[in-house]
């Protein structure tokens, strides 16, 4: 399906891995020139190389510690022509009240919560003088369900949907859509990984790993394609009707009872 994306322009935070890498991928896929943001100048390197090589567009890499206010202003200014703005960044640790020590909560909300805001600030505001744009922020399920034992995710999470919602109700005033995606469980190579982990120590190989997702919805984790596929579709024309809503991919596991 053609999306008529061919010649936009777009930045992705965390875009060097996960998620940030499957939007940037389907982004790429549909002509759109990126701008990739991430801590690590290698990873990011690996990560245009491959899209270039894939589907030649332009690609620009900002290696940059978002969780800086500073930094995060600062990118957001050298890509303030962008048509879309994927907020991605960040990953808040597990943990309850107790374990978690006041500079890790910090240091997670910095990253994950103030980063979207801080960057979603300044482009914003130029996507409402030029009257377009569209903001989509990947936020979590948790932020639906929230437990003790994720207590600063289920808590930046949630409140990452209030502003997208808050924020996607004005912007209609302005020609601008704000959206939030709600990913559940899903199989990044971060994930795999630490599931491979647990199954070489559980059920002694690692090729087993997908037992361990064997009771989620549908028999497994949800794939890095399918959340970008989302993303991109969000960005285009045909869903320019939706703003201020959350969309929650995670095979109905927020609606089932405990």
């Amino acid at each position: 399906m053609e999306l008529d994306l061919k010649g936009k322009r777009a930045l992705i935070t965390g875009a060097s891995r996960g998620i940030g890498f499957g939007v940037a991928q389907m982004l790429a896929q549909e002509g759109c020139h990126l701008h990739l943001a991430a801590r690590s100048q290698k990873d990011l390197d690996a990560a245009k190389k491959k899209i270039v090589d894939a589907y030649g567009v332009n690609v620009q890499c900002h290696a940059v510690d978002l969780s800086v206010a500073e930094n995060a202003v600062a990118l957001a200014r050298e890509c303030s022509d962008v048509d879309f703005l994927i907020n991605n960044a960040g990953s808040i640790p597990q943990g309850t009240l107790a374990a978690l020590d006041d500079a890790t909560w910090r240091r997670a909300w910095d990253l994950k919560v103030f980063g979207f805001i801080d960057i979603t600030r300044e482009i914003y505001a130029k996507m409402r003088e030029r009257r377009s744009g569209v903001i989509v922020n990947v936020i979590g399920a948790a932020g639906e369900r929230p437990v003790a034992t994720y207590i600063a995710g289920s808590m930046g999470n949630a409140a990452l949907m209030a502003f997208t919602r808050a924020l996607g109700a004005e912007s209609p005033e302005f020609n601008v859509r704000v959206v939030g995606v709600n990913p559940g469980g899903t199989a990044t190579d971060r994930a795999v990984t630490r599931l491979r982990e647990r199954a070489t120590k559980e059920l002694g190989n690692a090729d087993r790993w997908q037992e361990l997702v064997s009771k989620s919805p549908f028999g497994r984790m949800a794939t890095v394609e399918e959340i970008g596929a989302l993303v991109t579709f969000l960005c285009s024309p045909f869903s320019g009707y939706t703003t201020g809503t959350i969309i929650t991919v995670d095979g109905g596991a927020s609606s089932r009872r405990a």
